[in-house]
């Protein structure tokens, strides 16, 4: 009988659904958790279940998202669960408590370690405490990139869990390839947008200001200084982000230099038809999903030099890294690239050759499904005893701390 898993994750899950199906091809059944609609799971096959939470809040209602989640767990029986994103990543241990094995996938450590706010400062010590208890309902922690491994380790973060370094959720190199070739060219797309002629920058994810858009903002000017008929091509949502948005006028008022395409399906075409990869995250990421399909475009890369970036981005082989929040140093490796095509495209050629050796969605998931028997022969062989004593443990050491 194939062994059960359940994968819980935030809004993004749909991103996650080639890994699922590639998990399901090496025998496993899979039923997916998150808190979209669930229609891209179902049109692949995958059977999925809906539970809610607000990601941007960090209140009371975390209760009933944990209750919410027992139960699903409870119904559905899995044999083991994966959970992905910072809030899923603490909510489900606490609602399974040990009945079943948890792997949890670190994807960064996001805004409570990446905003400088006091409120984010506040936070820190209780998303701390709460990693701490999660990892006594935890059987094996997995890390993106060696940054997050690091602090866990640092500040005892990790109980008794295996360990693992799995370097990001994978890619699959052959649907990127056949939708950039199903797709329109890059010709057309430019015409398109009316940006024929131009030197092409762009930036693909949320536009947020954790994400570096006002960074990146105060860089077009200086860029186009030098490089007058640059174009700055931004793809991703901002009304969906609450208060993390960037106001939509910040962007306006830049007139036609800046092209704002909003929420794209189509990101493998669009990336054919840029010319340098921007990305000046101020957040602590896993492994940016969007540099690995810039580097598959063979695209150069200016990134921040943060968590996650660093593990894609070698600073002056596959690209370049910048300080976070620093426009002019973002801008003047932006213009190195477009100044000087043949060593950006030597640079490109570098991006995609280090995605296939590292990042290809089949090396990844098979490493997972390493783990994943790994942890069931554990459970088979005594983890439920030990499951048990963890949660003695754990519920003694909770309740000394309300104490």
């Amino acid at each position: 009988m194939k062994p059960h898993l359940v994968c819980v994750g935030g809004e993004d899950h749909a991103l996650r659904i080639p890994f699922l199906m590639e998990v399901r091809e090496r025998g496993f059944q899979i039923t997916a958790v998150s808190t979209c609609d669930g229609a891209s799971f179902l049109r692949h096959g995958i059977a999925h279940r809906r539970y809610g939470f607000d990601r941007f809040s960090s209140g009371s209602g975390k209760a009933g998202t944990v209750r919410a989640l027992r139960g699903l767990i409870a119904e559905l029986r899995p044999d083991i669960v994966q959970s992905f994103d910072t809030k899923p990543n603490l909510l489900t241990p606490l609602a399974v408590r040990g009945q079943v094995p948890i792997v949890r996938t670190i994807n960064g450590l996001g805004w409570t370690f990446s905003s400088h706010s006091p409120r984010a400062l506040m936070l820190r010590p209780i998303f701390c405490g709460l990693q701490w208890l999660s990892s006594f309902w935890t059987a094996a922690t997995v890390f993106q990139n060696h940054d997050d491994r690091t602090f866990f380790e640092r500040y005892r973060l990790l109980g008794h869990s295996d360990k693992r370094l799995i370097a990001g959720s994978g890619i699959d190199i052959g649907a990127f390839a056949a939708a950039r070739h199903l797709g329109p060219s890059a010709v057309t797309m430019r015409q398109e947008l009316g940006l024929q002629s131009a030197e092409v920058v762009m930036f693909v994810g949320r536009l947020t200001r954790q994400k570096g858009i006002p960074t990146l903002l105060k860089a077009v000017p200086k860029v186009l200084a030098k490089r007058p008929d640059a174009r700055f091509v931004l793809i991703g949502p901002w009304q969906s982000e609450g208060p993390f948005a960037v106001d939509e006028w910040e962007i306006r008022r830049l007139g036609s230099k800046v092209v704002m395409l909003g929420k794209r399906q189509d990101v493998p075409s669009l990336l054919g038809m840029a010319d340098v990869f921007a990305f000046p995250t101020e957040y602590r990421e896993g492994i940016p999903r969007v540099l690995l399909e810039a580097g598959l475009a063979s695209l150069p890369i200016v990134a921040s030099r943060m968590p996650g970036c660093t593990d894609v981005v070698q600073d002056g082989w596959n690209g370049y890294l910048v300080a976070p929040r620093d426009p002019d140093a973002l801008a003047d490796r932006i213009v190195d690239l477009l100044s000087d095509r043949a060593h950006a495209k030597a640079m490109g050629a570098r991006s995609a050759a280090l995605v296939r050796e590292r990042f290809a969605l089949s090396g990844v998931v098979e490493q997972y499904c390493d783990l994943y028997r790994s942890v069931l022969a554990t459970q088979a062989r005594g983890g439920l005893a030990h499951s048990a004593s963890a949660d003695r443990v754990a519920k003694r050491r909770l309740g000394e701390a309300r104490r």
